[in-house]
């Protein structure tokens, strides 16, 4: 079992805040803001927009009760949080590239400034559960254990 990577405050707040962000944007998706997410689904995707929202409305309540309440695993749940902001971003790129206004989104400027957000939400899930810490010390851990040509093996 690996042990979790021990966390600061501001790290633990900032993990709080995430995970109640994705609960809050999940219940959206399910409910509020059902039709705004529709907008955001790129058309290429080749499922119903509404079914898209519906399902990762649910995931993204998954991942944020999973930060919340899961802390055992925090390190993977940063992971796959990061990973699903990258899965989401070409409905970024898609809501920028054909001028769709939602979320208040509603000139190509505050579209364009949307994008920059997504690597911040990335960085802060990575940053948030130690994530990051532990990829570093993991390359750092494979790097020594590697030996170097000429060396003594």
């Amino acid at each position: 079992m690996h042990q979790q990577p021990h966390t600061t405050t501001l790290q633990n707040v900032a993990l709080g805040l995430l995970g109640t962000f994705m609960v809050v944007a999940g219940t959206g998706h399910l409910t509020f803001a059902r039709q705004e997410f529709q907008a955001q689904v790129p058309d290429f995707v080749p499922l119903d927009k509404d079914t898209v929202v519906l399902q990762s409305g649910v995931v993204e309540i998954g991942l944020g009760l999973a930060l919340l309440l899961w802390k055992r695993r925090r390190v993977a749940m940063g992971l796959g949080l990061a990973a699903f902001y990258a899965a989401v971003f070409p409905g970024n790129v898609h809501q920028y590239t054909h001028r769709i206004s939602a979320f208040g989104l509603d000139t190509d400027a505050k579209r364009l400034a949307r994008l920059f957000f997504q690597p911040v939400l990335m960085g802060a899930a990575l940053y948030s559960t130690g994530a990051l810490d532990a990829l570093r010390k993991k390359k750092l851990a494979s790097h020594l254990a590697t030996p170097r040509p000429g060396s003594a093996a």
